[in-house]
């Protein structure tokens, strides 16, 4: 098998066990076990090197399209490495959560990445003590001996918030998650201090609580007109800002002209809607990719110090927050995107 794809014979037994090797040698490899019809035996190999080939991902829906991207990341370098991704959408329960990570003492993957938006000290102490390499992606504290990637939604907020004053908005509302997550309380923190900063005072009829969905964003964006006129909305993801949307268009409401209105994480919806959701990029992809690079360097040396990474947030400014509403001329494709160029402060447009 090693000489017939020119390699040695450790390159070809790495490849084979899904230890890995460079993308050239994994083809040659996998292109020679395909001529002399080599089948792997799973149950043996996983045996005798105590791998089983796979990867866990959980997060709390699946039906997320911010999930759906980091997804996408994880699994392209996942497979680079021979292993396959499974995929557990735990709802948000911290339960479902911890069913998971104590089931990682039977060893069913080599390693798991985990988005929890709530962490308890049950939590902390099961990643701790898990016997396979577990990264997560997500806020954790300072000292957690944890491998770890995040961002910072706080700023990311503040983009919004920045932004929307510059183009002259100054009652900005903000529709948010629960307030007993890690996401939830970030971005509450973010507003209010983003605010403060420009000196103004908050007033609490223009932020309204819901959850992470497009049906409760609606819910919570109805509550909030209901009881205030806000020149501007910030909404904690673009599942909860798609629901404005829908909220602003049903009361009669512009947008932007009456309200400017922006999203989180900067999925696919977001250019999906007309008008087009302006939306601040978590990164979604990029902290997919690196968490999935962490993870396979703890599988190959579980000795490694632990690390963290910081993935920086930036916005993309769309017809939904343009200082000159959108006015597609006819025989034009309104969902056509716009290009985004960055400026000086990492926000794009």
């Amino acid at each position: 098998m090693a000489a017939r794809a020119g390699v040695s014979i450790a390159s070809a037994s790495r490849v084979l066990n899904g230890v890995g090797g460079s993308p050239e040698t994994i083809r040659k490899v996998r292109a020679a076990a395909a001529e002399v019809g080599y089948v792997p035996n799973a149950i043996a190999r996983s045996l005798q090197s105590q791998r089983t080939g796979l990867v866990a991902l959980a997060v709390e829906d699946i039906g997320n399209p911010v999930y759906v991207e980091m997804m996408r990341a994880i699994e392209a370098v996942v497979a680079s490495s021979g292993r396959q991704l499974v995929v557990h959408a735990t709802g948000g329960r911290i339960d479902n959560e911890m069913t998971l990570l104590r089931r990682l003492a039977n060893r069913y993957v080599d390693g798991m990445i985990i988005s929890p938006i709530r962490v308890t000290d049950d939590h902390l102490g099961a990643l701790v003590g898990s016997p396979v390499p577990v990264v997560v992606v997500g806020q954790l504290g300072a000292d957690a001996p944890v491998d770890n990637v995040r961002t910072d939604s706080r700023h990311g907020v503040a983009l919004a918030v920045d932004h929307l004053l510059a183009i002259g908005r100054r009652r900005i509302g903000f529709v948010n998650g629960p307030l007993d997550t890690v996401p939830g309380a970030a971005r509450d923190a973010g507003f209010r201090a983003a605010l403060a900063r420009h000196g103004i005072d908050l007033d609490e009829d223009l932020v309204e609580v819901g959850d992470f969905q497009y049906a409760a964003g609606r819910a919570a964006a109805v509550r909030l007109l209901a009881r205030a006129a806000p020149d501007a909305l910030v909404c904690a993801n673009d599942l909860i800002a798609v629901g404005a949307l829908h909220a602003l268009l049903a009361t009669g409401r512009r947008v932007p002209q009456d309200v400017a209105l922006i999203g989180m994480d900067d999925t696919e919806l977001a250019q999906m809607m007309f008008p087009q959701l302006s939306s601040v990029s978590l990164g979604s992809a990029e902290r997919g990719r690196r968490a999935a690079e962490l993870l396979l360097q703890r599988i190959a040396d579980p000795a490694l110090p632990p690390r963290r990474e910081q993935v920086q947030p930036s916005l993309a400014v769309r017809a939904s927050s343009a200082a000159t509403p959108p006015s597609p001329r006819p025989g034009t494709d309104p969902f056509e995107p716009t290009p985004a160029h960055p400026n000086r402060e990492g926000v794009t447009s």
